[in-house]
């Protein structure tokens, strides 16, 4: 065969291809892209709708939020010989707050000679305080009754949002001082591990309503947000809702909390797979100092009546690489739901529920549907 001919041969197969690919994307950006234009604030490309249907579903799972009310807790007490901090509570934003929550949880120990220490629990509030304990030198084991595939900070939409941690009538000045630090604290930190090793990029997002929003948009932390702006209806693609944009930072939690628990024995660390049944439990550990890293599991352990499960749910859908952007409102929410839109690399996730005071594990079928019906729904008026 001469080098002629099979050239000849590679270009027509070429071209065949060719032709199939811009056939199909033709075909899906006819049926995906919305057609008026409205100027994107950060990214540079054309809005296109999610594709949201029953059929597409992959699954639905419960989780269950650490919320207290009077906010998360952070303190120190002395048990027996024991030193304890506990470092748990954060409702919703415990992704959010990992790394400034557990900031404070350490400095509790800044005046003590660093040596074995011991964490129990292994979800976000676990593995951040583990990591910021080596960096200052101690020894660290984790102990935990589940690898962080299986924690509740694995079941989480992941957008940097410090939402759902306590009541407004509940909490006093202290301690917003102490989200507010925690909040800034832990967003700068995540901002040094932005990219595909830790799962975090930035993100557009459009927080939905019926009517204006205020300045702040609701948040005390809007000057952590860059291209913020308050549009009305007609300024954006969803419909007749009032919309806050912002960009902000979106966190894959599998894929953060499995680089640092890499980035954990790297550095040394020990895991030991132990469940507790109770305090008396804890304090036998060999080491003096324990940090109670446990979320839900502190209500009995250390008989914090104040804490309950907050009861969550997520849909999962094939993950849409067309998609760049999140939403969050713009349905009917029930009595316990509200609706959020989170396109990830692995997965595209629907919400949501938040329903404090219920721990059962069954998801809810008329939930699923709700969130799948009222999600798609928001997106109608893209054609």
């Amino acid at each position: 065969m001469s080098e002629d001919g099979f050239v000849g041969r590679r270009t027509v197969i070429r071209a065949l291809g060719a032709g199939v690919m811009l056939a199909t994307v033709g075909s899906t950006a006819k049926n995906r892209d919305f057609k008026p234009s409205y100027p994107r604030a950060y990214s540079r490309k054309s809005w296109s709708a999610p594709r949201i249907s029953m059929d597409a579903v992959i699954r639905s799972i419960v989780g269950h939020r650490p919320y207290r009310p009077n906010g998360f807790r952070v303190e120190r007490e002395k048990l027996d010989d024991k030193i304890i901090i506990h470092n748990y509570g954060h409702g919703g934003g415990g992704l959010s707050l990992g790394w400034g929550s557990s900031a404070l949880a350490v400095r509790e120990v800044a005046g003590l000679t660093p040596g074995e220490v011991a964490v129990v629990g292994s979800g976000i509030m676990g593995l951040c305080t583990a990591r910021l304990l080596q960096d200052a030198g101690w020894t660290v084991t984790i102990y935990t009754r589940d690898v962080y595939r299986h924690t509740t900070s694995n079941v989480a939409a992941g957008l940097w949002f410090p939402s759902s941690t306590h009541e407004d009538d509940k909490v006093d000045a202290e301690f917003l001082a102490l989200l507010d630090w925690a909040a800034r604290i832990s967003h700068h930190a995540y901002t040094n591990l932005t990219g595909t090793k830790y799962g975090i990029r930035w993100l557009e997002s459009y927080d939905l309503a019926d009517t204006p929003f205020g300045d702040s948009g609701g948040s005390s932390f809007s000057d952590l947000y860059p291209y913020q702006a308050n549009l009305e209806p007609g300024q954006h693609p969803f419909g007749n809702h009032f919309a806050r944009r912002m960009v902000t930072m979106q966190i894959n939690p599998g894929q953060l909390l499995r680089q640092l628990t890499a980035d954990f024995q790297i550095a040394g660390g020990k895991y030991t797979i132990r469940n507790f049944s109770d305090r008396t439990e804890v304090l036998s550990l060999r080491e003096k100092v324990i940090f109670n890293c446990t979320g839900l599991g502190a209500a009995d352990l250390f008989g914090d009546s104040q804490l309950v499960p907050a009861k969550g749910q997520l849909v999962y859908l094939p993950p849409d690489p067309a998609v760049d952007y999140t939403t969050y409102g713009g349905g009917s929410g029930g009595e316990h739901g509200f609706l959020h839109m989170d396109p990830r690399s692995d997965v595209l996730l629907l919400g949501g529920f938040f329903k404090p005071g219920d721990g059962s594990h069954n998801v809810e079928t008329d939930e699923t549907e709700r969130i799948v019906k009222e999600n798609r729904k928001l997106f109608d008026s893209f054609g």
